[in-house]
């Protein structure tokens, strides 16, 4: 199991909007994400738009590119996008750059 740490930043004016929106994350989003392989996936948002990921997976560019495949997924790309700085117009999934791992206490 790959433990995935990844970063993004949210406009900061756009944090509130941000938390809600995934705070009612579409079902078939949900389960997307379940089926392509994503497990113990968590998002967390700093009020200056840090956006901090985690997520639990056998293979993280497949599950990437299996929701890549998904419609549901590329509604909810076009839906955030405008939140993200940084990105150059680019899928905010397509952005996400995983941090290495330094310890895991197991």
């Amino acid at each position: 199991m790959q433990r995935v740490c990844f970063l993004l930043r949210v406009r900061p004016e756009l944090v509130d909007e941000y938390r809600r929106r995934h705070a009612e994350v579409w079902p078939e989003m949900r389960a997307a994400l379940s089926a392509t392989g994503w497990h113990n996936y968590s998002i967390f948002v700093a009020d200056d738009g840090q956006v901090i990921g985690y997520v639990e997976t056998d293979d993280f560019e497949g599950a990437l590119s299996g929701m890549a495949a998904t419609e549901v997924n590329a509604r909810w790309q076009r839906q955030m996008a405008p939140f993200f700085e940084g990105i150059g117009g680019a899928a905010p999934d397509t952005a996400m750059r995983p941090v290495p791992e330094a310890f895991h206490l197991d």
